[in-house]
């Protein structure tokens, strides 16, 4: 019995075991055990708030994939999944933050079961989700298998979008340009900072007509003045005042797609050096956009950016954008490929990137940024329409 409420049709998901299995061949593993959730709702289309307790998916090189978690979750899955209700498994609440079981001894037993205990499998070391207990146990529980590090594995099959994904994307690139949009006309000296971030989740929440959004991976970033020097700040209940910018970096999110976008709003008269910022900034973000081109790297973007800032006087190094796509808590990024000098990765059609070249200065913050599309001829497509600026409001 299968329900496959899934939020594509199986060929799509057969598309992607299949590239996942090559990599797995070519790593020499007889099957993946996926923690991540991204990579297990790309692979299943599992869909539920439950990576706080162990879950994951088993993949082997034939067959259909298994996933695996709490049982009151497995009704979560067979909601969501596509595969045949046979294959998608839960462990006891027993086994849930026991001091003296895990969850990884079922584990053990389901991969025994399937012939597995003396397998090499490969398992996602570098990950949120799996933690050092988990891979102890594991291994305890495994002595005859070898276990190799397979961080990223399903990850870089991701990196390519199906055209099924693409349009999830632009979708979200629709929720996100409305979630803008609501957060700079909405910002207003004494507006409340809670009570702006409550617009912005609201509009995002609400989507854009048919199109319903979903929670994003990442909460809204919305820091004024000083602590607009600082990346990753939220927000609190101060009101918003005269003489600061605040930089909004936010994401609508459509069936778990995101389209990541940043603008700056700065109320009052912003200075002059924010204003040269602001100018190398945009036509720095034209450069890099006019570089992500297919067969070029993700290097020439940062480089093709950091140029117009050398030129312009303004230092700036470091990781500047990252691939987006499929993501859960706590971040939007694919956690693949980086934009920045040191990374050579080739740019191909399909590929999505959040080109993210913000400035932090010593006392204020400027982030413009853009979801990407690499095209087949030509430069990156941006999918969110929001004018490329400082946005002034006296």
């Amino acid at each position: 019995m299968t329900t496959n409420n899934a939020a594509f049709e199986t060929s799509e998901y057969d598309r992607r075991i299949a590239k996942t299995r090559a990599a797995m061949s070519a790593a020499g593993l007889d099957a993946v055990f996926v923690t991540d959730p991204s990579n297990q709702a790309w692979l299943t289309g599992y869909d539920g708030w439950s990576f706080y307790v162990h879950q994951g998916v088993i993949l082997t090189l034939e067959g259909e994939p298994i996933w695996w978690g709490r049982h009151m979750d497995m009704m979560g899955g067979r909601r969501t999944c596509w595969m045949q209700h046979g294959n998608i498994i839960g462990y006891g609440d027993q086994y849930v933050q026991s001091t003296d079981i895990h969850p990884m001894q079922d584990l053990a037993k389901q991969l025994a079961a399937r012939g597995l205990e003396r397998s090499r499998i490969g398992v996602e070391m570098e990950n949120y989700y799996y933690t050092a207990k988990a891979h102890a146990v594991l291994t305890g529980e495994l002595p005859g298998a070898t276990f190799i590090d397979a961080t990223a594995l399903v990850n870089w099959q991701r990196l390519i979008k199906s055209d099924a994904e693409i349009g999830f994307i632009r979708k979200a690139a629709r929720i996100s340009e409305k979630v803008m949009n609501t957060a700079i006309e909405r910002a207003e000296v004494g507006v409340r900072k809670n009570d702006l971030v409550a617009d912005i989740m609201h509009a995002g929440i609400s989507g854009v007509g048919d199109d319903w959004g979903d929670y994003p991976a990442i909460v809204p970033l919305t820091p004024s003045g000083l602590d607009a020097t600082a990346a990753h700040l939220t927000w609190d209940g101060a009101p918003m005042r005269n003489g600061e910018a605040t930089f909004f970096e936010l994401s609508g999110c459509y069936r778990r797609y995101h389209a990541p976008i940043c603008r700056t709003v700065f109320l009052g008269r912003p200075s002059e050096d924010m204003r040269r910022a602001e100018a190398a900034q945009i036509e720095g973000i034209a450069a890099g956009l006019d570089a992500a081109r297919a067969g070029n790297r993700t290097c020439d973007i940062a480089n093709a950016f950091m140029k117009v800032m050398a030129d312009n006087g303004i230092e700036r190094s470091g990781r500047m954008g990252y691939p987006i796509g499929l993501s859960y808590p706590p971040d939007w990024g694919e956690r693949t490929a980086s934009i920045r000098s040191e990374d050579e990765t080739v740019l191909q059609p399909g590929m999505t990137f959040h080109f993210m070249p913000a400035l932090w200065m010593d006392s204020w913050g400027l982030e413009t940024t853009e979801t990407i599309l690499i095209q087949e001829h030509g430069s990156a497509q941006t999918l969110c329409d929001i004018e490329r600026k400082l946005f002034v409001k006296p």
